[in-house]
């Protein structure tokens, strides 16, 4: 089980507290820093205000060694598809080979409006065409060209340049769409994710990708299937209180729907997430300032595991 930090930082923090983060990361051990990529605070001030996702993880490709960088999700919706392209090879780049690019349709509409980014009625065709056009500008020989014409991307000629430094930049798709998402993470996706769900609501979307991959023609185990959970744990009933009322949220609904109680009670759920076929859970952590968390974690979660 790889387990792996995943960070909200529209809900407020600055890059100093996002690289105290991605240190603490690698440092106890964890696979990697995932971080979301929303502009718009989903609830308090958001104060310091946002911070790019791509941007911040070029400054943590250059101060981080080991560990992996990536985003749940980027949003299609910011980027056109041949920036995103350049910008996360550039990163990987940057990194030594550590990137990874997690994709999804974007969906939140203020965030949009709040920063004047254009927000389509058609999202889901549009990610479509933007996986098609970056795996394909990754993938084009260097000195050969790449052109693409679809209902909302046109590439003519393309360079196709500049190449990751990985062989092939693993590509994250996720979501509870129950045709259209397990379809899509079929044709492009090496892992897929699906956020904040039941263990039994897990094992049914991971078949509907398993069924989608095998009539595409792919072998269902060559993809990598993850849940990611928000965490809350403590090592006594007072610290697992007192870090759910820092993050705004009641004990029973975290143990309920996240990896919340003691470190015991998280190794056992996380067993049932295997159980039902993931193999790496990403912790959603909210309070970026309470490092002794993710110490907690690596300390008395991790050895447990598999």
């Amino acid at each position: 089980m790889d387990l792996r930090i995943f960070t909200e930082p529209q809900q407020g923090a600055s890059y100093d507290t996002l690289l105290s983060v991605a240190k603490a990361t690698e440092d106890l051990g964890f696979d990697a820093f995932f971080r979301s990529d929303h502009y718009l605070t989903m609830g308090g001030t958001g104060l310091p205000g946002p911070t790019d996702a791509w941007l911040t993880l070029a400054g943590l490709a250059r101060e981080t060694s080991r560990i992996r960088l990536g985003t749940l999700m980027t949003a299609a919706t910011f980027r056109l598809p041949g920036v995103l392209a350049i910008q996360v090879a550039q990163v990987d780049a940057m990194s030594g080979g550590r990137v990874e690019l997690g994709i999804g349709a974007g969906w939140f509409e203020a965030e949009h409006t709040a920063y004047g980014i254009p927000f389509p009625r058609e999202k889901f065709p549009r990610l479509e065409e933007q996986l098609a056009i970056v795996t394909g500008l990754w993938g084009t020989p260097v000195g050969e060209r790449f052109s693409y014409e679809g209902d909302h991307y046109r590439l003519v000629d393309s360079p196709a340049l500049p190449k990751p430094v990985q062989e092939r930049v693993p590509v994250l798709i996720g979501g509870m769409g129950k045709e259209r998402t397990p379809r899509l993470a079929a044709r492009y996706a090496d892992e897929f994710n699906v956020p904040f769900v039941s263990v039994e609501d897990s094992a049914a979307q991971f078949g509907r990708v398993r069924e989608a991959a095998d009539a595409a023609g792919r072998k269902p185990d060559e993809l990598v299937y993850s849940n990611a959970l928000v965490a809350c744990v403590g090592r006594d009933d007072a610290e697992v209180a007192r870090r759910a009322a820092a993050i705004g949220r009641e004990v029973d609904e975290l143990r309920a729907n996240g990896l919340a109680g003691s470190p015991a009670e998280v190794v056992d759920k996380i067993g049932r997430y295997a159980e039902a076929g993931s193999s790496r859970i990403y912790f959603q952590i909210l309070d970026l300032d309470d490092l002794a968390h993710l110490e907690l974690i690596a300390e008395q979660v991790a050895p447990q595991l598999p």
